[in-house]
């Protein structure tokens, strides 16, 4: 489909899908966001829900200005994923083991490695810039210093909630690795103390929505808000990159006989903010569960831990500012899912699947989300679908 305009106080918002599917908590969201005077655009996914802060899947492209509650608290949150020589026919018919090695390799929920994690001795890991990108962390906010050591232990690790390591399987029958993380305990550190900081600023006070708390440009809190941010962006795929070494890792040695190798690893943020431009005018674009999706630029769209992903390429939709979703996108909430689903209602719904099927995952149950088939086929005009992919493993946060 096309996008759907509706009316919006500074700025038009284009909806991806039909605005009568979409709740109205979140559309009050998008309209709260098109009243901010430094809106230039505001560009609406297919997997649109609400959200803290803004509303998830929305790309919210303003001028001078940037919305720390918009970005989230999760910076750098993103995707990563890797095609394998291996295939389907060289998986065991019992993959137990297979989970049980990767859980132990990468940290999951609050865990995290007992000493930091030395990139130069991980197979196939660039360590160019590892040094100063630490040295960097000098810089940041005073009120996060403290957690240093815990942010180097951290570093390689997963974290909860719908955050994910999986082993795929694509429609040719090719293995691929595939997850989803970002920029753990020190990217919310960061973002909350950035968040409180505007929420203060005088020129916030009268704003439809205090989460709309915005940082101007050239001005002390922006300066320190930009370089804290950046630098939780390039922790979380630090972070990302990390992983997928260990997993790979793990990879090589539980199929020794078969000798995989790796082709070029594919990662993508999808809450984030990026410096682009759009009609002459240079601007900060705030992706809050989305990706870029410029012309030919690979990403990955996530489903659920039962249906399945996609592997897409982009199509360079500039009234989508280049951007396409960034999963199938919740349809109920965590609590109303553990409200309506029982264990035997996951066990059901991710047959077929090596993972978690207590009640500790019940939220993330497929149903809890939107098809994901529906979600991709609402965006054609962002992205082509490059592979289709269907866990077989997936650990869970």
């Amino acid at each position: 489909m096309s996008y759907v305009e509706m009316p919006g106080a500074k700025v038009p918002i284009r909806l991806w899908t039909d605005p009568a599917t979409v709740e109205e908590g979140a559309l009050q969201q998008l309209r709260n966001v098109a009243t901010l005077p430094w809106i230039k655009g505001l560009a609406v996914m297919p997997d649109v829900h609400y959200g803290k802060g803004a509303t998830v899947g929305s790309v919210i492209a303003m001028r001078g200005a940037v919305c720390p509650a918009a970005v989230g608290v999760d910076i750098g949150c993103g995707m990563s994923a890797v095609k394998t020589s291996l295939t389907v026919n060289d998986l065991p018919g019992d993959l137990s083991r297979l989970r049980s090695k990767i859980e132990q390799a990468i940290p999951v929920g609050r865990g995290m490695h007992d000493d930091p994690v030395d990139p130069t001795r991980l197979y196939g890991f660039a360590a160019t810039g590892w040094e100063d990108f630490w040295q960097r962390f000098d810089g940041v906010a005073e009120a996060v210093k403290f957690r240093h050591d815990r942010a180097e232990k951290q570093m390689g690790t997963l974290g909860s909630g719908n955050h994910f390591v999986e082993v795929c399987t694509d429609t040719t029958g090719s293995v691929w690795l595939m997850l989803h993380s970002g920029s753990r305990n020190i990217g919310k550190e960061l973002a909350e103390f950035h968040i409180g900081v505007a929420q203060k600023l005088p020129h916030n006070q009268n704003l439809i929505d205090r989460d709309l708390a915005v940082f101007i440009a050239d001005t002390p809190q922006m300066a320190a808000y930009r370089n804290d941010l950046f630098w939780a962006q390039e922790y979380a795929k630090y972070n990302r990159t990390i992983m997928m070494a260990l997993l790979k890792d793990v990879i090589r040695k539980e199929f020794k006989k078969a000798r995989p190798t790796f082709e070029p690893e594919i990662s993508a943020h999808h809450n984030y903010v990026a410096e682009e431009r759009y009609d002459g005018m240079d601007l900060l674009v705030t992706r809050k569960g989305a990706i870029r999706a410029g012309s030919g630029e690979y990403g990955i769209i996530p489903g659920s831990m039962g249906t399945g992903s996609y592997i897409v390429k982009g199509l360079g939709n500039e009234k989508a500012f280049n951007s396409a979703s960034h999963g199938a996108g919740r349809r109920m909430s965590r609590n109303a899912a553990k409200r309506r689903f029982s264990t035997k209602d996951l066990e059901e719904q991710t047959r077929g699947v090596e993972c978690r099927k207590d009640s500790g995952v019940v939220d993330e149950i497929p149903s809890a989300y939107k098809p994901i088939e529906q979600v991709i086929d609402q965006q054609r005009d962002l992205v082509e679908v490059v592979a289709k992919l269907k866990q077989v493993v997936c650990v869970k946060g």
